[in-house]
C-alpha cells in the first residue's frame, strides 16, 4: 500500500467517524467532536515537532496549554476598573521590583569574580529584594482580590470593546497567537535550563514546571481568579441568542427545515470549525515545509545521532531550543483556542491525563515524525475519547443485559463504565505498539 493511499484511507476513516456520529446520533455532538478534534490535532502537531523531529521528550504539554488559556483571558476579558484603582499600580510596581532584582543578580553574577564575596552579595540582594517585592506586591494583591470577589477579584483583561468585551469580536482571534507567544517565552526560559539534561530528566523537569504553572493559576486569584474560574469569555463568532432573533437567519433556518435554536447552535459550531481549520492548515503547511527543508533534515540528523551531528559542527543545544520553543508555542496556541471555545478558564481542569498523556497517544497512534499522521491521530483519538464516554455506559448496560438485575457483577460493571476510557486508550496504545510501532502513518 502506497503512502498516499494509506493517508487517504486514514483521513476518510476519521471523516466517516465524525459524519457517522452526526447521522446516527446528532450533529451537535459531531461538531463538538470536530472542533475539539481540530484543537487536539494542533496540540499533537506541536508535540510531534518536538518528539518526531527532534526527539525531545516533553511531558509538560499541560503547562503550555494553560499559558495559552491565560493569554485568552488577559486579552479578551474587559478590565476590572475598580480592581485596577484599588491595587493595580502596586502589583505592577511589585513585579517591576522583582524583575529589577533578577537583572541585578544576573549582573552581579557575571561581573564579580567567583568566590565568597560574590555569594554573600548575591544572598544579601536576594533577601532584600524578596522583602521589598513582597511588601509592595502583597498589598496590591489583597486590594485587588477584595473587589467584589463573587464576580471579580481580579484585574481582568485588556479588551475595551464594551462592558462585556463583545464589541471587539476579533480580540479572541488575536489572543490565539499571543497565547503561542506566551508559551514560547516560557519554553525559552525552561529550555535554557532544562535542555542540557538527559531525556528522562528533561521529562521530569517539564512535568514539574507544568504543575507549577497550573498551581500558580489556581492560587493567584488577582491574575485569573484562581479556582473561582473566569467565565463568559468573548467569542469571535456570533452568539446563538443573537442569531435566534435575526429575521434573515430565522428565515434561512426555516428554509432548511430547522428551528432557529438548533440552526444557531450548528451555525456557531461550524464557524468555529472554519476558524480552527484555517489555523490548522496554515500550521500544517508550515510544519511540512520545515520537515522537508534543510533545517528539518538537520533536526532529524540530530535526533538520530547527536554525537555525529555535533561532530559535524551543529549546535545541538541551540537547535533543540528552537524546536522546543516552536512546539510549545503551537501547544499554547491550541490552549488559547480551547479556552475561547469553552467560554471559560478553569485551572482545575488542566489535568496531565487529558493534556499530556492523551496528546502523546495521539502522536504515537498517528505516527511519530509524520505531521499528517499526528493531525489525523489527534482527531481519531479525540473521537474515541468522546465516543467511549458517550456510549460506554449504554454499551455496558447492553453487554450485561443477560445477567440478573440484582447481580453484583452487573452493578459493578455498570458503575465502572465511566472508567472505560482509560481501558480503551491503554488497549489502543498496546495494539499500536504491538502491530504498528511506528504508528498508522509511519515517518517517511
Amino acid at each position: 500500500m502506497t503512502d498516499t493511499l494509506r493517508t487517504s484511507l486514514f483521513a476518510a476513516f476519521v471523516a466517516l467517524l465524525i459524519i457517522g456520529t452526526g447521522v446516527l446520533d446528532n450533529w451537535n455532538l459531531a461538531l463538538v467532536i470536530l472542533n475539539y478534534g481540530l484543537i487536539s490535532a494542533i496540540m499533537a502537531l506541536g508535540v510531534n515537532l518536538q518528539w518526531g523531529l527532534a526527539g525531545l521528550f516533553n511531558v509538560g504539554v499541560m503547562g503550555f496549554v494553560a499559558l495559552g488559556g491565560l493569554a485568552s483571558v488577559l486579552l479578551t476579558m474587559p478590565p476590572v476598573r475598580d480592581a485596577w484603582a484599588a491595587g493595580g499600580g502596586r502589583v505592577l510596581l511589585g513585579l517591576a521590583i522583582g524583575a529589577a532584582v533578577i537583572v541585578v543578580l544576573v549582573a552581579v553574577y557575571k561581573r564579580m569574580a567567583k568566590g565568597r564575596t560574590r555569594n554573600l552579595v548575591m544572598t544579601a540582594l536576594m533577601i532584600a529584594g524578596f522583602f521589598a517585592f513582597r511588601s509592595v506586591f502583597d498589598g496590591g494583591v489583597s486590594a485587588i482580590e477584595s473587589v467584589n470577589p463573587s464576580l471579580y477579584g481580579y484585574l481582568g483583561g485588556v479588551n475595551f470593546g464594551g462592558d462585556a468585551g463583545r464589541d471587539w469580536w476579533w480580540m479572541p482571534i488575536i489572543a490565539w497567537p499571543v497565547g503561542g507567544l506566551l508559551a514560547a517565552g516560557a519554553a525559552w526560559a525552561i529550555g535554557k535550563v532544562a535542555l542540557g539534561l538527559r531525556s528522562d530528566y528533561l521529562a521530569i523537569a517539564t512535568l514539574g514546571i507544568a504543575e507549577i504553572i497550573v498551581a500558580v493559576l489556581k492560587n493567584e486569584n488577582w491574575l485569573s481568579r484562581g479556582v473561582l474560574n473566569v467565565t463568559g469569555l468573548p467569542r469571535p463568532v456570533p452568539y446563538e441568542t443573537d442569531l435566534q432573533v435575526d429575521p434573515a437567519f430565522v428565515a434561512a433556518a426555516n428554509d432548511l427545515g430547522l428551528d432557529a435554536t438548533t440552526a444557531s447552535t450548528l451555525a456557531v459550531k461550524l464557524l468555529y470549525a472554519g476558524l480552527f481549520s484555517a489555523f490548522l492548515i496554515v500550521i500544517l503547511l508550515l510544519a511540512q515545509r520545515a520537515l522537508h527543508s534543510p533545517w528539518g533534515r538537520m533536526m532529524r540528523a540530530i535526533r538520530d545521532n547527536e554525537v555525529a551531528a555535533e561532530a559535524m559542527g551543529k549546535d545541538v543545544t541551540r537547535r533543540h531550543l528552537q524546536i522546543f520553543i516552536i512546539g510549545s508555542a503551537i501547544c499554547g496556541l491550541a490552549g488559547a483556542m480551547m479556552t475561547t471555545l469553552d467560554g471559560q478558564m478553569t485551572p482545575a481542569a488542566y489535568q496531565p491525563l487529558r493534556f499530556t498523556f492523551l496528546v502523546w497517544v495521539m502522536v504515537i497512534v498517528g505516527g511519530s515524525g509524520n505531521n499528517i499522521g499526528s493531525v489525523l491521530g489527534g482527531m481519531l483519538i479525540w473521537w474515541l475519547w468522546v465516543a467511549v464516554g458517550e456510549y460506554g455506559p449504554d454499551l455496558m448496560i447492553w453487554a450485561t443485559s443477560a445477567l440478573h438485575a440484582d447481580s453484583a457483577l452487573k452493578a459493578s460493571l455498570i458503575d465502572s463504565a465511566p472508567q472505560m476510557r482509560f481501558l480503551v486508550m491503554g488497549t489502543v496504545l498496546l495494539l499500536i505498539m504491538r502491530f504498528s510501532p511506528r504508528g498508522i502513518l509511519p515517518e517517511k
